[in-house]
């Protein structure tokens, strides 16, 4: 397909945070960027909470996702600083820590395991008694028995930064297609663009695609370089806190009820994110009376008083779940096309290195060691949810 003085370097397929990054980090090295996406700024960081939470989320057997995860946290402070002022908007960036407690006994064990896999692990967080849990955060419930306080893992609001990412790439030069990608275009065996919804086409050099849970559904792509992601649903409220009631957290609490994440995410601006519920019920996105109710039920058991609270918001989303779910960062067998999607939980957290990496490897480079491990290539003729 022969391409125009005009057409883009880089063609991103996918407009969420992640798509929002890697367009204007790639056209800060000089590279023409167009963005193809109907609803840009959009996608699941919408209904994300932002939890900025590599220690607490740390799980067994994740130690090289965990080393991403920290690389990108430890970026998080001067990315916000240089995307607030490429941008000229806030990105809710807040260094309030995270407090995850237990309610009971079994929940306490819990605990006592992550904290020790924590500090094997090289990671700081403390343990707390009930007593100095309730100290830290008096709203919460009498019946906690413990927790632990991991001031490193801090916060953002994701539809700020979607907004800032937004602006930055208008301001940095990124063109906007308002529509969706129908098909990629291969030409001798190379990504060379793609087809969009409208009927137009869009030739570029390199192909970045970061549809998020959609990403497993564009046309076109060779079935053994498909990304194998599927759609996991999350429901999430947004309540308010009322003057009167405040301050009534002063960082993101969470927990394990009933076998069940919950969590509360303070924002300065009075809003009380709860969430949340996952789902593997492929494309649904209808918020349901069940979510709602065990989403309160379970933060009541945590905070009684937040039943006293508004809720402003019910919403569900679909996260970007991979087969191991880590994200796919990186070039794919065929040449020209690259994946930046399977991001999952951690797709806010992981946007400063997703964008670094991507940029890094558009400009002819290698990732570094921590995005290694996540290469689309590990992954070979996965079944793709229809």
């Amino acid at each position: 397909m022969s391409r125009t003085p005009t057409a883009p370097d880089v063609l991103v397929i996918g407009g969420g945070v992640i798509g929002l990054v890697t367009a204007w980090r790639a056209a800060q090295r000089g590279m023409r960027v167009t963005l193809a996406d109907p609803d840009p700024g959009g996608g699941a960081a919408r209904v994300a909470a932002g939890m900025l939470a590599a220690v607490t989320e740390l799980h067994y057997g994740e130690q090289a996702l965990l080393a991403l995860n920290l690389d990108s946290a430890r970026r998080y402070p001067a990315f916000a600083a240089e995307l607030e002022e490429a941008s000229g908007t806030p990105t809710g960036y807040r260094r309030c820590g995270t407090l995850a407690v237990a309610l009971d006994a079994d929940d306490r064990a819990h605990l006592r395991e992550l904290h020790d896999l924590q500090l094997r692990s090289g990671l700081d967080s403390a343990w707390l008694s009930g007593r100095e849990c309730r100290r830290l955060e008096p709203m919460l419930a009498p019946g906690v028995r413990g927790g632990l306080r991991v001031d490193g893992d801090h916060q953002v609001d994701p539809r700020l930064l979607a907004s800032a990412l937004l602006t930055a790439c208008r301001r940095g030069g990124v063109e906007f297609r308002r529509e969706w990608a129908r098909e990629l275009t291969v030409s001798g065996d190379r990504a060379a663009g793609a087809l969009l919804a409208d009927g137009s086409r869009v030739s570029a050099d390199q192909v970045v695609l970061a549809g998020g849970s959609l990403s497993g559904r564009l046309a076109g792509v060779p079935r053994d370089v498909l990304p194998p992601v599927r759609p996991v649903k999350g429901q999430v409220l947004r309540l308010t806190v009322p003057p009167a009631f405040a301050p009534f957290l002063s960082r993101t609490v969470r927990a394990v009820v009933r076998g069940s994440q919950v969590y509360l995410v303070p924002r300065e601006s009075g809003e009380l994110v709860v969430g949340a519920t996952s789902e593997e019920l492929g494309w649904d996105t209808t918020v349901t009376a069940g979510g709602v109710y065990e989403l309160l039920r379970d933060a009541h058991e945590l905070v009684p008083g937040i039943t006293e609270l508004p809720l402003v918001e019910t919403r569900a989303g679909l996260r970007p779940g991979s087969p191991d779910n880590a994200p796919l960062l990186g070039r794919t067998a065929l040449p020209g096309l690259l994946l930046a999607t399977g991001h999952y939980r951690n797709g806010v957290l992981l946007t400063p290195v997703t964008g670094e990496v991507l940029a890094e490897v558009l400009a002819g480079g290698e990732p570094p060691a921590t995005a290694r491990p996540f290469s689309p290539r590990r992954f070979s003729r996965q079944e793709v949810p229809a």
